[in-house]
């Protein structure tokens, strides 16, 4: 359609833009006005994330056609606060309310419009009101509380403050780079005025001056995150936020069919046919080696398909050329003939197929790991009881908000790429070899990550724009669809497992054996490591003697299979905590109490072998749980709720998870240093996806060496200036990065008392460009401009690296594994409707063993979103390859479906870990799902086998356990 003008005010201001009148109002205000605070998630109304205000209403700004604006008033999140931030983002920065921050500026606005016209909201308001936006990384309890605070706060205005068009409690924001925190101090950041804040900022300058300056304490302190003012200002720039404006567009051919051959006809001809297309590449055109893969051993899968694509989603070739004529493009005038070939999408017909997948690899199977310890065979016959079962789980979505979004330009003789990833280093390594380039050739800069799980350590937009702005010598941009990210990135994998456990007359667990088939899919991305870990973790934070356990990867050709927040380990937790359920009832034993009576403890030896001397907390969590099980199930029986068909039940279950690689090295490297300017300057690789570790290894530093954040500034991931502080995976940031942080800061801190020659009790200030030392009486002053600094512009500096102690399994998968575990037990609580088979979560309560909380306002907010998750893929998440590929379809909870959660922080420090920390990302998702299971067999006598507990299959449930009754 032609182009027309189109008048709107946005953000107060007049402006006209020149667009089709069908063209979106988030496209006008993202490429034609560069406001990129409203980001795109879905491109179709599902996810929310685009909502903007219309004359104060929220809409979803990806719906509303140009022509339909014109006219109208547009509000954006850039337009919340002029120059300062209001009340309701303060609030949100308080709570801990913002974790990746993508979807923060559509719950903002859609919280803004709820206060305008509501100022004091309920949290049933607030349900109401947000409904519609999708927040995959908080559980949503947090914006809750953010919104309904601001609302108690803004009911206690004057008059004279509601008429100002600004909140009495508003803070000055500026404009603050992601990466740098020196314009906002984080320990002063409350609910205060600008007035305050320079006051407080003054009263430190003035410290600096006087002897001595407080001890720094940031450790086990609720710190606002670091990046959090950019994130609720809409400012943070994630994959799609900053494409250049002559960057060529990139649109990428994919199979339709799950296994096919191809090949294609006239590719010179088609470009020729098409004004503004630039280019065309195909695996052929490939310089270097067309393999890539996290785990080098087991790389597999290619950029671009050669001449056969083994999955339906796989890309077979890039188009690039400028924005319009991509935007035209009519991809069913490619030229590309296919064969569809068979497939398989089941792994135990993978396994008796006798057509291979991929060829050196028999029946199918990637790898297959084990763990046995004594005899456990024997051990279950001779037991008094036992009990066995099976459990099927489906693929699981990670569901992001951000879908995979970069862009890549040439910087010299250097590839420059610019994305969302959890892990720059690997991501600069296989890119490298894909195009025949020198690692030092690629520099990959971490974006802002709008959620990842595990999805975002494969690559995906990487090679391919790479491939182009090499090729081409243009930048290079690209951010995939909803459709086209859910079809071709990795899932959950799927589960058929079965297990038998036993125990004697008093209760104690004599023996375990379990079997799990993974489905990895067509390629391997992290199915190795799942294989591995599944055994290792199977039994649970239990003691068991005897014990055989089988984990086997299996190719088919279904959606590539990866990591997502546990490698496995939640869905083995499945099989084992319901069976520990049933265990419990046989053996006539409370069933928390059976799980207390079983618990690992110091001194425990693990299925592996492994000697647990210190730091085990499974204990302390599982009695943490106690008054909270008595009082859930007295509410159990005691509510009457027979006359509406509805049950209550009860269920709980815990976790263990070991926090980095399994037995293989594992190492993080961290930078730190003074700069002559006066600045601690923190070389942060680990990538911050939302968890918080910019914080969290900041908070780390600040205590070790003895300086106060405010005098921090981040360089965040980028693999040319920051050193690889390793993946953001495997619940090891704390843990292994936060480790080799702490290590950088105690020699930094040592080097400068070794230059001032005073003793380890000494302190330190910073004050302008001087460097000021404590000891007693005794100050000693370094002007700091006086001094020779670094290629990095330091005058002090240590960089350090930290590996955790482990050794590989043997034979028998015995060894030392990992040298932390993280311990965490749950309890659901629920009703179920007889007669529809749906659930309803009442409470969930979570005790979690950290170690040490490092933040706990973080640490709360990871257990949230990862019950949340756990939430899901107990009662709703199933991605069924080829037709749930859209946030329709596809569901995962709402606002409406998170129940209030009761967080217990246990801290059982473990001596290797940074002041005793632990790791806490996958931990918090494992025990949710298996405790909804059990609550809803406590309601109702039926075990849901085959998941997600949909309410067709409770229905199913119930009636085969009242059959078999």
């Amino acid at each position: 359609m032609n182009a027309a003008g189109i008048s709107l005010e946005v953000n107060g201001q007049p402006v006209a833009v020149t667009v089709s009148p069908i063209a979106r109002l988030s496209t006008i205000l993202r490429d034609e006005l560069r406001l990129t605070g409203t980001k795109v998630g879905c491109d179709a109304g599902d996810c929310g994330a685009c909502t903007v205000l219309l004359d104060d209403e929220p809409v979803c700004a990806c719906l509303v056609p140009a022509a339909s604006a014109a006219g109208r008033k547009v509000r954006t999140v850039e337009g919340l606060a002029n120059g300062q931030l209001s009340l309701l983002q303060a609030s949100f920065l308080q709570h801990g309310a913002a974790q990746c921050g993508i979807c923060t500026p559509g719950l903002l606005m859609a919280a803004t419009a709820l206060l305008e016209r509501n100022p004091t909201p309920s949290e049933e308001d607030v349900k109401s009101a947000l409904g519609g936006i999708l927040c995959r990384c908080t559980g949503y309890r947090k914006i809750i509380h953010a919104v309904v605070e601001a609302g108690r706060i803004q009911g206690t205005r004057t008059p004279e403050d509601a008429g100002s068009g600004q909140p009495a409690d508003s803070f000055t924001s500026g404009k603050e780079n992601s990466r740098s925190v020196a314009a906002l101090d984080p320990q002063d950041v409350q609910c205060v005025g600008k007035s305050e804040l320079q006051a407080a900022s003054s009263e430190r300058r003035a410290r600096a001056d006087r002897s001595p300056p407080p001890v720094v304490e940031t450790v086990g302190k609720r710190i606002i995150r670091l990046d959090g003012v950019p994130k609720v200002t809409g400012a943070e720039l994630f994959g799609a936020d900053g494409f250049p404006s002559d960057a060529l567009a990139v649109l990428v051919v994919r199979s339709p069919y799950w296994r096919a051959s191809f090949s294609f006809g006239d590719l010179d001809g088609f470009v020729a046919e098409h004004t503004g297309i630039a280019a065309l590449y195909t695996a052929k055109d490939i310089p270097g080696r067309n393999c890539f893969g996290v785990l080098p051993a087991f790389a597999d899968q290619p950029a671009l398909a050669g001449t056969t694509a083994r999955f339906r989603g796989e890309a077979v070739a890039v188009i690039a050329g400028e924005a319009a004529a991509i935007g035209d493009l009519d991809l069913s005038e490619f030229p590309i003939s296919w064969t569809e070939l068979p497939f398989t999408l089941d792994p135990h017909e993978a396994l008796a197929a006798t057509e291979l997948i991929h060829a050196g690899r028999p029946d199918n199977i990637l790898v297959q790991g084990f763990v046995e310890k004594g005899n456990a065979d024997n051990a279950i016959k001779r037991s008094s009881c036992s009990v066995s079962g099976t459990i099927e789980t489906s693929f699981v979505e990670h569901a992001y908000i951000e879908p995979e979004a970069g862009w890549a330009e040439m910087d010299g003789d250097t590839l420059v790429i610019r994305a969302c990833t959890q892990a720059p280093y690997m991501d600069r390594n296989d890119t490298a070899a894909v195009l025949g380039l020198k690692p030092e050739n690629v520099r990959i800069v971490s974006t802002a990550t709008g959620g990842g799980f595990g999805s975002k350590l494969d690559m995906s937009v990487q090679p391919l724009i790479g491939l182009v702005a090499l090729k081409t010598h243009r930048p290079a941009a690209l951010a995939y669809s909803r459709a086209e990210s859910m079809m071709s990135t990795t899932k959950r994998h799927p589960a058929m497992m079965q297990a038998t456990i036993a125990a004697d007359a008093e209760g104690t667990v004599t023996g375990m054996v379990f079997e799990g088939d993974f489905n990895t899919g067509a390629y391997a991305s992290w199915g190795p490591t799942v294989a591995i870990r599944v055994p290792v973790h199977a039994c649970g934070p239990y003691a068991t003697p005897n014990y055989r356990a089988i984990g086997r990867a299996i190719h088919t050709n279904g959606p590539v299979s990866g990591a997502f927040r546990g490698f496995g380990v939640p869905q083995a937790t499945i099989m084992q905590e319901t069976l520990y359920d049933q265990l419990a009832d046989r053996v006539g034993m409370d069933r928390l109490e059976f799980r207390l009576k079983n618990a690992i403890q110091n001194g425990s030896e693990t299925v592996t072998g492994h000697s647990l001397n210190e730091g085990v907390g499974i204990r302390e969590c599982l009695l943490a749980l106690k008054p909270h099980w008595t009082r859930a199930l007295n509410d159990a029986t005691s509510v009457n709720l027979r006359d509406r068909g509805l049950r209550r039940g009860v269920g709980v279950a815990s976790c263990w998870y070991g926090c980095g690689n399994t037995g293989l090295p594992n190492p993080a490297t961290m930078k730190v240093g003074i700069s002559a300017e006066g600045k601690v300057v923190f070389h942060q690789g680990a990538v911050d996806i939302g968890q918080g570790s910019n914080t969290v290894i900041s908070q780390i530093v600040a205590e070790t060496l003895g300086l106060p954040l405010a005098d921090f500034q981040l360089k965040g991931a980028d693999t040319a200036i920051t050193p690889d502080a390793g993946k953001t995976s495997a619940s090891r940031t704390t843990f292994v990065s936060g480790k080799a942080a702490q290590h950088a800061a105690q020699s930094l801190r040592d080097a400068i008392l070794r230059f001032a020659n005073v003793s380890e009790r000494a302190s330190l200030s910073l004050s302008g460009r001087a460097l000021t030392i404590h000891e007693g009486d005794a100050v000693r002053h370094i002007d700091l401009t006086a001094m020779g600094a670094d290629a990095d512009g330091f005058v002090f500096a240590a960089q350090e690296t930290y590996d955790p102690p482990t050794t590989p399994l043997d034979a028998k998968g015995q060894g030392r594994p990992y040298a932390i575990y993280g311990y965490g037990a749950q309890i659901a609580e629920l009703e179920v409707d007889l007669a529809l088979g749906t659930v309803k979560l009442i409470k969930i309560t979570a005790a979690h063993d950290v170690g040490k909380a490092i933040n706990p306002v973080l640490v709360e907010g990871q257990i949230e979103g990862g019950i949340a998750q756990g939430i899901g893929m107990a009662l709703m998440e199933e991605y069924v390859p080829g037709r749930t590929e859209n946030l329709h379809d596809y569901l995962i909870p709402t606002i409406g479906d998170v129940p209030p959660i009761e967080t217990i922080l246990i801290e059982v420090p473990d001596p290797e870990g940074p002041f005793g920390a632990k790791g806490l990302g996958e931990h918090v998702l494992i025990p949710t799902a298996p405790a909804i299971l059990n609550a809803i067999r406590h309601a109702t006598g039926a075990l849901v086998t085959t998941l997600p507990a949909t309410p067709s299959r409770v229905l199913a449930a119930i009636h085969a356990a009242k059959v078999s009754s």
